[in-house]
């Protein structure tokens, strides 16, 4: 239950930073606030090359890793709630 509970606060965690850089992009223009929020791998290109924050590497690990992070120990935690059993 803890790991599920720890998972789901990591992916909150990416969220808020993830929303940081969209309302970066948002600011800048109506269409790059589009492009973020709809083409998946465009939040890379944009957080990497045109987003401008004071901490910057920061935000970005919080959203990157904090999603992967989230995704990996919730399922960590819903295996071991449910009996530790393989999928399949």
């Amino acid at each position: 239950m803890t790991l599920v509970l720890l998972g789901q606060l990591c992916v909150l965690c990416s969220v808020a930073c993830y929303a940081l850089v969209l309302l970066h992009a948002f600011q800048r223009s109506v269409g790059t606030g589009f492009m973020v929020l709809c083409i998946p791998f465009y939040f890379l290109y944009y957080g990497f090359s045109q987003f401008e924050h004071r901490q910057k590497g920061l935000v970005l690990a919080g959203a990157l890793g904090g999603l992967v992070l989230g995704v990996v120990l919730r399922d960590l935690g819903l295996r071991v709630l449910a009996g530790g059993a393989p999928p399949g």
